[in-house]
């Protein structure tokens, strides 16, 4: 792969616990910058399918991508990633990472979840 392929930008975030300032020391989510921010990437949409299921009445659609950047050490599928773009798209990694080659590539698979009410 060429790195003129590597034409979209990411973030990859991971989640670390944050005081939520309550005084009771309790914690919350935060998600903090894991490695370069804004770093090239390539993505490919999945094609359309079926992928929409209703829970409760709110339909929720999955909208899955492959990506593709240059190896990085310490990524896993518990990180999430932004996609930037005119609209940032929030994603969270469902497989992988798979390394390719030798520490050349990581690829994995992501996933962007769209909800709406069953009416709507």
């Amino acid at each position: 792969m060429r790195g003129s392929q590597l034409d979209r930008r990411i973030t990859l975030q991971v989640s670390i616990p944050v005081d939520d300032g309550s005084g009771y020391g309790t914690t919350t989510p935060g998600w903090v910058t894991f490695g370069t921010p804004r770093m090239p990437a390539q993505i490919q949409d999945g094609l359309p399918s079926k992928s929409e299921s209703a829970s409760n009445g709110i339909r929720i659609g999955t909208f899955g991508a492959r990506i593709r950047i240059r190896y990085l050490a310490g990524v896993t599928s518990d990180m999430r990633l932004l996609v930037h773009g005119q609209n940032d798209r929030l994603m969270r990694i469902v497989g992988g990472p798979a390394e390719i080659g030798r520490r050349e590539w990581l690829e994995f698979m992501v996933e962007e979840y769209s909800t709406q009410g069953e009416g709507a």
